[in-house]
């Protein structure tokens, strides 16, 4: 689903519709087809080519900041835990601990796989001698689709490949 400005309102995740909302979109006027599967899907008195990039009629404003999320706290980190460099496992940690009054905030949280969590536990990064490879920070949403089209989805039809720019530098 691409916004009526032609761009995804979201690249990670990738705005998508499932075919059945799409078409209901279609059908409430809301959405103006952009490409169409070879399939179709039939009713007693209706046959419709099953839309495959959809753009909203109306323009969706986007969010100016990202909402703070464990998603977004790990596409910001790059699925990457900040202490050891993994990828599994992937869990939140506080550079200071809630214990010791560290709050919930960007600037506060990185991604940690559960070891290094483990192992940290409620001590400050240097008294347990791991310092995050990069300092918590508050991105915007264009870092965010930065780091999004790093990681495509595992599917993506032909038809969509024009309205992706997984190479491009969004304008902020």
């Amino acid at each position: 689903m691409l916004n009526a400005d032609y761009r995804p309102l979201s690249y990670y995740p990738l705005s998508l519709w499932g075919w059945q909302d799409a078409i209901k979109a279609v059908f409430l006027d809301r959405v103006n087809i952009v490409s169409e599967y070879d399939k179709t899907v039939k009713s007693p008195s209706f046959e419709i080519r099953l839309p495959s990039v959809v753009s909203l009629k109306e323009y969706v404003r986007p969010a100016r900041q990202p909402a703070f999320t464990r998603f977004n706290v790990f596409l910001r980190d790059r699925f990457t835990c900040q202490y050891c460099g993994a990828h599994d496992e992937l869990t939140f940690d506080h550079v200071i601990p809630r214990s010791k009054g560290g709050a919930t905030t960007w600037e506060n949280v990185v991604a940690a796989c559960s070891p290094c969590n483990l192992r940290k536990g409620d001590r400050l990064p240097h008294e347990a001698h791991m310092m995050p490879a990069q300092t918590a920070y508050q991105p915007s949403i264009a870092d965010l689709h930065r780091n999004g089209r790093l990681f495509p989805p595992n599917y993506l039809h032909e038809s969509w490949m024009d309205y992706l720019y997984w190479d491009s530098v969004l304008e902020p």
